[in-house]
């Protein structure tokens, strides 16, 4: 099993909810998250005074899968949230040693 954690822009999260339940991924976490990278913040205006946001509204979204299913999943993220502009967002994958659902106690595959 992998989980797969995808900081995207926000506005592109129902894009991507309904490309991944076109491929049956139905369970996934969504965290609002700040942060950035070479997109480095912009500047506002505030009541006439200019001041600079470093950290950018995100979206983290985490999935646990098989690891069959891995590539397709990495795909289809990114073939939903890719606008072509700076602060697209990343995928990280991560091994997950095990899933236990609480409700019914069933481990590993079953269990997501």
């Amino acid at each position: 099993m992998k989980k797969i954690e995808a900081i995207i822009k926000p506005f592109r999260l129902d894009e991507l909810k309904q490309a991944l339940s076109d491929i049956n991924i139905y369970g996934m976490t969504v965290t609002e998250v700040k942060g950035f990278g070479r997109q480095k913040g912009h500047t506002e205006l505030y009541r006439g005074a200019e001041y600079t946001i470093d950290f950018l509204p995100k979206l983290k979204v985490e999935i646990v899968t098989n690891d069959e299913t891995v590539e397709k999943v990495i795909e289809v993220i990114k073939n939903s949230v890719r606008t072509g502009k700076i602060g697209d967002g990343k995928i990280f994958v991560i091994p997950v040693e095990e899933a236990v659902r609480i409700r019914t106690g069933e481990r590993g595959k079953d269990a997501i």
